[in-house]
């Protein structure tokens, strides 16, 4: 840059010297005293001489030229090296942004992605380049705070399964009398266990696109009903509700959506398995759905401890009402993970703590337009003793 100002400058200071030389020039030959139209003119010096001056048009040229030629070559060789400098620290000055664009860059890491310009300054083209620079490096540390998340969820859901997988043969192994039934029961039991962990998979490798991709289709987009997920969920936690003396209530009615049915069915399950965890001895738990004309709601309530941290902290991942979660049951990413599913569903989620404990959680999703507003009817409503009641 600082070659092509002093370039520049050259360019410029020539064509401005060979200019003045021919506007010098018309300029003499355009002089009152030098006009011979009618006739030569003479002027008389101090000797009394009569000389004719139009004669003396050609030496008046010469003589000029050659003067502004020496003195403006030695003016311009000044200027020359003036612009170039100048130029050159203009150009190390106009520069200076892209030298700290490259230095944080240098800088960057998985560690530093933190990092940022922040230029300031005017609002020019620098000032846009830096800021797009600092625009990319969050969408990159977004992007690998998704990738250590969809780890975390990874390990969180498959940990069940496999365990069950490990045990299993274990006990199986460890009993020298296994008979042809035991070791059928054990495979039928990996078996569901290695599903279970495969649709798991598939389900957060789904998650993972939809979050790289900000948004998107999912692979898996058919009518589910709500309802229908309620039942199953529940008797999952049937066994641990029933050791802690929860009681479920339940009150769900047809609130049928669009989305993956195993997603859905995961995240009514976080919400339940979170509310019977979390719970006090001889709490409650009440699940509802119902409809509006152009949505469908889950309500998840349970009772428990008063939380006094902010509600969407529980929310994040490996936290426990807002603290750090060490040496406890579960990963903490339950409700992390129904985040997710919840903002690949392009639904809403609210949460709320009651002063008297426990926890509110609603999740809004859209409603399946195919769905006949007459379908819509009641399910259950009431509690269920095998459950806790």
């Amino acid at each position: 840059m600082a070659l092509l100002y002093g370039g520049l400058v050259l360019l410029v200071g020539v064509s401005l010297l060979f200019t003045c030389v021919i506007l010098l020039d018309r300029a003499i030959a355009h002089l009152p005293v030098y006009d011979t139209t009618h006739g030569p003119l003479t002027i008389t010096d101090s000797n009394g001489h009569r000389l004719q001056v139009a004669n003396s048009l050609g030496d008046a040229q010469s003589n000029a030229t050659s003067y502004l030629l020496h003195t403006g070559l030695i003016y311009f060789a000044i200027i020359a090296v003036v612009g170039t400098t100048a130029g050159y620290l203009l150009a190390k000055q106009a520069l200076r942004p892209i030298a700290k664009l490259t230095q944080t860059a240098r800088a960057l890491s998985t560690e530093t992605l933190d990092q940022r310009i922040n230029l300031g300054g005017p609002d020019d083209e620098l000032r846009e380049l830096a800021d797009t620079f600092d625009d990319m490096l969050a969408r990159l540390d977004a992007a690998f705070d998704s990738q250590r998340l969809f780890v975390a969820n990874a390990s969180h859901e498959l940990r069940t399964p496999l365990s069950v997988i490990r045990t299993e043969l274990e006990v199986t192994l460890s009993d020298p009398d296994a008979d042809r039934e035991e070791l059928r029961r054990m495979g039928a039991v990996v078996a569901a266990a290695t599903e279970r962990a495969q649709r798991l998979v598939n389900s957060l490798l789904t998650l993972a696109r939809l979050q790289a991709v900000g948004g998107g289709e999912l692979e898996v987009n058919e009518p589910v009903d709500l309802a229908r997920l309620v039942p199953s969920t529940l008797h999952a936690v049937a066994a641990e509700a029933e050791a802690k003396g929860v009681r479920i209530e339940t009150e769900v009615e047809s609130a049928v959506t669009t989305g993956d049915p195993r997603l859905l069915e995961r995240l009514i399950g976080n919400l339940v398995e979170n509310a019977i965890r979390h719970n006090v001895p001889g709490g409650w738990l009440r699940v509802t759905t119902g409809h509006t004309p152009d949505k469908v709601w889950l309500h998840v309530a349970n009772g428990g401890a008063v939380i006094q941290t902010d509600v969407n902290t529980l929310f994040e991942p490996f936290r426990r009402g807002g603290r750090v979660r060490t040496a406890t049951r579960g990963a903490g990413l339950g409700l992390a993970i129904v985040r997710m599913i919840v903002g690949a569903h392009r639904g809403k989620l609210q949460a709320a703590a009651p002063p008297f404990g426990g926890l509110t959680v609603r999740v809004e999703l859209p409603r399946d337009r195919d769905e006949p507003a007459q379908r819509a009817h009641a399910v259950t409503a009431g509690s269920t003793s095998g459950l806790g009641s």
